[in-house]
Order: structure tokens, then sequence, then C-alpha cells
């Protein structure tokens, strides 16, 4: 894998629970890495929801090897929040992973 091609800074996150100042349970979203990120093949597919269009797109990341993120993490770039649906490494070479993603709404 090339350097070059890694240009995006981007933030992993995984889901954790915490308690708020009342102690009420709270989701709060903690940083596992910050990586080196290609950010590519963006697709658009339009799909039917309840009777009307809508947009379908799946980004795919691709990190260097990493053996600790899991499908139903994020990935934040920027102001843009991706969810993590699969994470697909490169076991022959041990160089990669792909993550695919859909942008969070």
């Amino acid at each position: 894998m090339r350097a070059g091609d890694l240009r995006h800074r981007i933030i992993i996150e995984r889901q954790t629970s915490s308690q708020d100042a009342g102690g009420q349970p709270l989701e709060v979203w903690t940083p596992v890495a910050t990586v080196w990120a290609d950010i590519r093949n963006p697709t658009g597919m339009g799909a039917i929801r309840a009777d009307a269009q809508a947009e379908v797109v799946k980004t795919s990341i691709r990190i260097r090897w990493r053996t600790d993120i899991k499908a139903g993490m994020r990935a934040v770039h920027g102001t843009t929040i991706y969810e993590i649906g699969a994470v697909l490494p490169d076991h022959a070479g041990r160089e990669f992973v792909d993550l695919v993603c859909g942008v969070a709404e």
C-alpha cells in the first residue's frame, strides 16, 4: 500500500455507555484511533422506502491493517460521519482493511 494513497485523516469511534450528571444512562462515541485513510468508490443507488424514493450511498474507506475495527463503529472525516457496515481485511497480505460504510443521516 502506497502512503500517498492515504490522504484523508479520519477518527474511528466506538459507542460506549456512560452516565450523565443525574446518573441516567448515556450512549457516547469514544475515539479508538486516528488514522490515515483512502476514502473512495462512492456509489449511489436509488431505493424505495415507504413509497418514497431514497438515495443509498456506499463508500469504501481503506486504512492500514488493524484488527480492532468492527462493524457498528463509525469513521469521522471532517463533518462527515460514516457508519461502518462491514470490515473486509486483506488476510493474504495483511496490508490493509476496507471499511464498507454508509453516510450517517
